[in-house]
């Protein structure tokens, strides 16, 4: 007896699901900044379904930590605390300068130079074209190659943990600021010339003073006045 054909159809994404992962890009991408307020009613009007899907994801998201709850008033959006740029940078600067330093033939330098520039012209051609989320998700995966190049499972594993983090604050940055953003792809230049020389002390350099003016440009301007 023959068996009955498979259904290529995928099972649809249950409501909770949705509203948690519509929630979670909105604050992701601070188009719904730190303070806002958000209520059950707005999102369920907006994806079309009842308060009972959204309010399971609010709760999901209060445990996260992205947002905290009020009963009758709706959700704040949890501000990014102080010291997490700090803290995430400092974790950043840890795993990226290791994973270069772990890079001890040419060869293996070179073919990540290579995917660090076919990165950068992704860079680019979403800049080109205006797409500026598009650029911060090609920003990201061009730090998360260097991290996986370093070959150890564990920390590449612990830095995509931070990549949540990374992205509210790269569009905390960017303030859909495109000439910041191209002044980022340049510094992303700098770093890939340092991976394939092995120059791992200029790499160090630059990738500090990167992440500065992308999460903290307060201190970056800080240095700028010193010199």
């Amino acid at each position: 007896m023959p068996m009955p054909p498979v259904s290529a159809e995928q099972p649809p994404v249950p409501a909770s699901e949705r509203a948690y992962t519509h929630v979670k890009e909105l604050v992701l991408t601070e188009t719904l900044p730190g303070g806002a307020m958000v209520s059950e009613g707005d999102i369920a009007a907006r994806l079309s379904m009842s308060r009972t899907p959204v309010r399971e994801a609010f709760l999901r998201l209060e445990t996260e930590g992205w947002l905290r709850l009020y009963p009758k008033r709706g959700a704040l959006v949890v501000p990014v605390a102080a010291g997490e740029a700090q803290a995430v940078v400092d974790a950043r600067l840890l795993l990226e300068v290791h994973a270069v330093e772990a890079l001890r033939h040419r060869d293996d330098r070179e073919r990540l130079q290579d995917r660090l520039r076919a990165s950068i012209d992704q860079q680019r051609a979403a800049l080109d074209r205006g797409d500026i989320d598009a650029y911060a998700e090609h920003d990201t995966e061009f730090h998360l190659t260097i991290v996986a190049a370093g070959g150890n499972p564990l920390l590449t594993s612990f830095y995509v943990t931070l990549r949540e983090r990374q992205r509210r604050m790269v569009a905390r940055s960017l303030w859909r600021d495109e000439s910041r953003a191209r002044t980022f792809v340049s510094q992303h230049e700098h770093l890939a010339q340092a991976v394939g020389a092995g120059a791992v002390a200029e790499f160090k350099v630059a990738l500090r003073r990167h992440l500065d003016h992308a999460h903290l440009p307060e201190r970056a301007a800080e240095a700028v006045d010193a010199r």
